[in-house]
């Protein structure tokens, strides 16, 4: 269909050889010194014939100008739909492979010049046809429904990235991708430990509904995120999309691994069923060629696994080769979802930042941060390869990239640990350090590059997701709001109330801490082991339980830090009526909220922890099948 009869259509036509060279413009830069790991192209995508399909053009891959030759019978060739000349609606060029039979209609003696590109001249014989056709496929490429990629990284804290203002991250990628996209400066996790803020993510549910507290899951912890919760790979699900997750889980094992992934929606998994310090490290690897792990993880459980879908394939985890195992995995399922045109989800949950801290030779001994700087490193080369496949494969404008931590950093190992900015504590504390992370949206031509000071919350993914992807609402209570506004037309965020919980709720003392437009009132305080170090004693673990009336006020913006208690000089008028609306939306909601069953109080049975070898004894330091690799099939 042409809008107003500005639409130039073009046919591009461009031989693809089946060398499996990489292009050098291809290749990543984690800085501005030394090259990523090289990307690997698509198979049909050769050295001499890749050329970057920029935006608004019709490119041709292949050599600019001169003859273009009849491909032979039987090769592949790229067949391109070009709008560049709507001034209305810029689009990139839509290309499909196709297999060569015979093109009597196509003519490759005229060139038609345009934006620096080749264009085949379409013959004279069925020009209307031919149109109509291409129309049709642009029509029907625009109507697909958008993939989603999740990045979600581990222990990252707010003031972590170099778009976030550290001064000696090495994160080139995501600076760029901030740069490119909408970075938010007041997103927040549901909480600040790991299982209980992987369910909100995933359900779009605070996770006192679900039943996921107090605490974590543990190897054999009984309870799991329950079955019954719809999780976002399930409603993606039922509008045809392929689903995978990569890295960790952390939402339960239980009997013969009944809470895994693939028992909640999702198609394929790779990784690791829980946290990777769960287990002993000691005598581990973590950066080449034999540097250990530091520390002694969680000893007494079984060694760490790796698992495909339900299925032990290593078992003690080789951690170096971690993160380029899950790329290849990454890129297969990518590159198949593409291949069999299907819409794909992949949430990639990455082990980095997280102690103990690991990375690939590549990047060990590289950074200005140490080993947590190593990590950081490989994480923010892991997105850039993301990235740069996405566009090798042709759908980085189909696709929306959503870059988010699970909770604030952990500090308690000091420069091991990762940095919460100006924000006050870290993990496992309900100051903004804890609950405030990193988020950073993104994709071409659909989301405008800036920065939001939106209220926005990992429990605001799910309907966000199901509401670009056109998928139905699960029938339950959900906590989050679809973010479309803030995203793609720079609008107001639909909520202006957040409420955090502590790692260990429970019914009867409520919420912690109320966000509430510009403003944070602290019901409740309490330090935690994972803040310790600081300076701030308000954060460390002997920093009790503390009940505070009249809560603590806050003003954010003014404040970030946490530091001035506007209610510490007297009550003022207009600070009381504050209070009292944010007293009423926390009242409200406590009336509704429904707990769950705890899962973790379901205990823990150590014959749960998976193992290579079932029965084996003495457990658990008989469960060891070591492998070289994980390179799959």
């Amino acid at each position: 269909m042409l809008r107003n009869g500005c639409c130039k259509v073009a046919l591009i036509r461009a031989t693809i050889n089946s060398s499996r060279a990489t292009a050098p413009d291809l290749l990543l830069k984690y800085n501005s010194q030394r090259p990523l790991r090289s990307v690997p192209s698509p198979p049909e995508l050769s050295e001499n014939h890749v050329t970057r399909a920029r935006r608004g053009a019709a490119v041709q891959l292949g050599q600019k100008g001169g003859n273009f030759s009849r491909p032979p019978r039987g090769s592949h060739s790229l067949f391109c739909l070009a709008g560049n000349d709507c001034p209305e609606r810029r689009r990139p060029p839509i290309c499909v492979y196709r297999r060569v039979q015979h093109l009597p209609y196509i003519e490759g003696r005229k060139m038609i010049g345009g934006n620096s590109c080749s264009i085949l001249a379409v013959s004279r014989l069925i020009p209307g046809l031919l149109l109509s056709v291409l129309c049709l496929v642009q029509v029907l490429s625009a109507a697909r429904p958008p993939n989603f990629v999740l990045f979600f990284a581990d222990d990252l804290g707010f003031g972590d990235l170099g778009c976030y203002g550290h001064p000696s991250s090495l994160t080139s990628n995501l600076d760029l991708l901030a740069a490119g996209g909408l970075r938010f400066t007041d997103f927040y996790s549901s909480c600040s430990v790991c299982s209980p803020s992987r369910a909100a993510l995933l359900t779009g549910r605070y996770q006192t509904r679900s039943g996921i507290y107090p605490g974590v899951f543990y190897p054999g912890s009984r309870g799991g995120l329950p079955l019954s919760e719809i999780t976002i790979a399930e409603v993606l699900k039922m509008k045809g999309y392929a689903t995978a997750i990569i890295g960790k889980w952390h939402l339960g094992f239980g009997v013969n691994g009944s809470f895994l992934p693939i028992q909640q929606g999702f198609d394929q998994f790779l990784g690791v069923p829980y946290s990777h310090d769960q287990g002993p490290c000691q005598n581990l690897t973590c950066f080449p060629p034999h540097t250990k792990c530091f520390g002694m993880c969680d000893q007494g459980n079984v060694l760490l696994p790796v698992f495909l879908n339900q299925k032990i394939i290593q078992q003690p985890v080789k951690f170096p080769d971690l993160e380029p195992s899950y790329q290849e995995f990454a890129w297969k399922f990518i590159s198949n979802s593409v291949e069999r045109k299907l819409p794909f989800f992949l949430y990639y949950a990455s082990h980095h930042t997280h102690y103990p801290q690991f990375a690939s030779g590549e990047f060990s001994g590289k950074s200005l941060r140490g080993p947590f700087g190593d990590a950081l490193m490989e994480l923010d080369a892991s997105v850039g390869w993301l990235l740069q496949s996405l566009r090798n494969l042709g759908v980085e404008n189909d696709t929306l990239l959503l870059f988010i931590s699970d909770n604030g950093p952990e500090t308690m190992r000091m420069s091991r640990g990762g940095s919460s900015g100006l924000l006050k504590c870290g993990k496992g504390t309900t100051y903004e350090g804890g609950m405030r992370v990193p988020a950073i949206a993104y994709w071409p031509g659909k989301i405008l590059p800036g920065v939001t000071h939106e209220l926005a919350s990992t429990l605001d993914i799910l309907p966000t997701l199901a509401a670009l992807s056109e998928a139905p609402i699960p029938n339950v209570t959900l906590d989050g709001y679809d973010l479309s506004d803030v995203l793609f037309r720079g609008g107001k965020s639909k909520q202006n109330v957040m409420f955090f919980y502590p790692p260990s709720p429970k019914k009867q003392l409520g919420v912690f801490a109320v966000r509430y437009g510009k403003y944070k009132a602290h019901f409740f305080t309490q330090g935690s082991f994972n803040s310790e170090t600081t300076p701030d004693k308000d954060c460390h673990v002997t920093a009790f339980l503390a009940y505070h009336d009249p809560p603590l006020l806050f003003d954010l913006e003014a404040d970030p830090s946490e530091n001035y208690n506007l209610l510490a000089g007297g009550m003022e008028p207009e600070y009381l009526q504050i209070l009292k609306e944010i007293r009423a939306e926390k009242e409200n909601f406590e009336s509704k909220m429904v707990f769950g069953e705890s899962q973790m109080g379901k205990g823990i049975d150590p014959s749960l922890e998976p193992c290579c070898n079932p029965g084996c004894f003495p457990r658990p330091f008989c469960c060891h099948c070591a492998s070289d690799s994980l390179q799959q099939e």
